[in-house]
């Protein structure tokens, strides 16, 4: 399976962001360990998934490119995807769930791709992409569970890796589980002695119930503020997922919070509450990594801003003579 992320990487290193690698000195001498900061809040629409989905693209055939792509997606792999078809001038359809950030939701218009609303739950998505394949004949990209999008985000790690060098642990996040399995395979490739820890919330644990039952586990009202995390591992990745991650851990709403605010206040780095999951899961202190050199993948920095920037607006109204507010300037 590593050959196949070596190949994706070839393959979009042209495309994609060379995200870079950045530390804390701060963050060293509170865990006693050196981490380093794999920053996908840089990539192209934000998160790592462009990765996964302009590999995938970049393997249609002709006739795949010219009936289009569909998926589901609340966000990232959306957006992600219309940007990869409106660069390689292929027609995307995506399915996003009403409860869908809206940040999210205009960036993937923005790209082009037309947008199907459908229901909140996880079985809503699917339900509203079948009968758009039967009508239309399109190819179907899983957000996660697809082979080529496994290798794509895969290459991130290892891009980790080749910049650092050695790590002796690796946090990532996980939802679907794609960034996961990718980062599996590319780190037991390089570095077959790095432990892989995925991190997820507690309330959307879905993942750590599978990988310490053995079976696969639903997705039960995952209520998150990691809403790239929701959804629940497929077939492919929970393969891997057993085969090549060493442990999985969770961490409370109000971990992802304090590490978000970790990153903003002290990286000055923008990152989403999904993307702050993997730090969370370093910070609970829950795996011990005093002396080791650890790589966090911070998966993305989407974040809806609307409302911080609101109350800045009406703070500049209150102290700004003859200022509008924003429903006056509407």
């Amino acid at each position: 399976m590593f050959e196949k992320v070596e190949a994706a990487y070839r393959r979009i290193k042209n495309y994609v962001n060379h995200t870079p690698t950045m530390t804390s000195s701060t963050l060293d001498q509170l865990l006693d360990c050196k981490c380093f900061f794999k920053c996908e809040n840089f990539q192209k629409i934000g998160a790592f998934k462009f990765r996964g989905a302009m590999n995938t693209l970049l393997q249609l055939s002709q006739e795949e490119r010219r009936k289009g792509v569909i998926t589901h997606s609340s966000g990232n792999h959306a957006q992600a995807l219309a940007l990869a078809a409106k660069v390689l001038g292929v027609h995307a359809v995506i399915v996003m769930p009403e409860n869908a950030p809206k940040v999210k939701m205009a960036a993937t218009k923005g790209y082009g791709a037309q947008i199907v609303v459908c229901g909140s739950k996880p079985s809503d998505r699917e339900e509203a992409v079948k009968p758009l394949i039967a009508k239309h004949g399109y190819t179907f990209v899983h957000p996660s569970d697809d082979l080529r999008i496994i290798h794509g985000a895969g290459t991130a790690a290892y891009e980790l890796i080749t910049d650092v060098g050695s790590l002796d642990y690796i946090f990532v996040p996980v939802g679907g589980g794609g960034l996961l399995s990718g980062t599996a395979i590319a780190t037991k490739g390089l570095l077959p002695n790095c432990k892989v820890i995925a991190v997820e919330p507690a309330n959307a644990d879905d993942a750590y119930r599978t990988f310490k039952t053995g079976k696969l586990q639903p997705s039960i009202n995952p209520q998150t503020i990691a809403d790239g995390l929701r959804t629940q591992l497929g077939p492919n990745t929970f393969q891997i997922v057993m085969k090549l991650v060493d442990d999985i851990i969770t961490v409370t709403e109000e971990q992802i919070v304090d590490a978000m605010q970790f990153l903003w206040e002290r990286m000055k780095l923008v990152v989403e509450p999904s993307g702050a999951v993997s730090l969370a899961g370093v910070l609970s202190k829950k795996v011990s990594v005093a002396g080791k050199k650890v790589g966090i993948v911070i998966s993305g920095g989407n974040v809806d801003l609307t409302s911080f920037f609101t109350t800045l607006r009406t703070k500049v109204a209150a102290v700004t003579p003859n200022s509008k507010t924003e429903k006056e300037r509407e």
